[in-house]
């Protein structure tokens, strides 16, 4: 272990100018990855708004369909629609099956 840390102290001795660009290079390549504003922070704020961005449009998609029920709300078929589908409703006589994808 003594070589070892005489042969570094050699180099750093003999190279100081080498020696610090390579310290300088390799702190300012983990500056660029680990930092805030780094590449491995900016890989996950890709991916998260990746992710955002189909909640939007899963939310979107809900938005346009209570809409079109608000529209329709005044027709009686939509009504004993939404009474069958939301609140499991069924006519004398029915059969009701209950499917849960949850």
């Amino acid at each position: 272990m003594k070589i070892i840390i005489e042969r570094i102290w050699e180099y750093i001795r003999f190279n100081p100018k080498k020696f610090f660009f390579q310290v300088a290079f390799s702190l300012f390549i983990v500056w660029i990855f680990i930092d805030d504003y780094g590449i491995l922070k900016r890989i996950h704020m890709e991916a998260e708004y990746r992710t955002l961005l189909e909640q939007d449009k899963v939310e979107q998609k809900k938005i346009r369909d209570n809409e079109l029920r608000i529209q329709h709300a005044h027709e009686p078929d939509s009504i004993e629609k939404a009474a069958r589908e939301k609140y499991n409703y069924r006519k004398q006589g029915e059969t009701l099956f209950i499917i849960r994808t949850h």
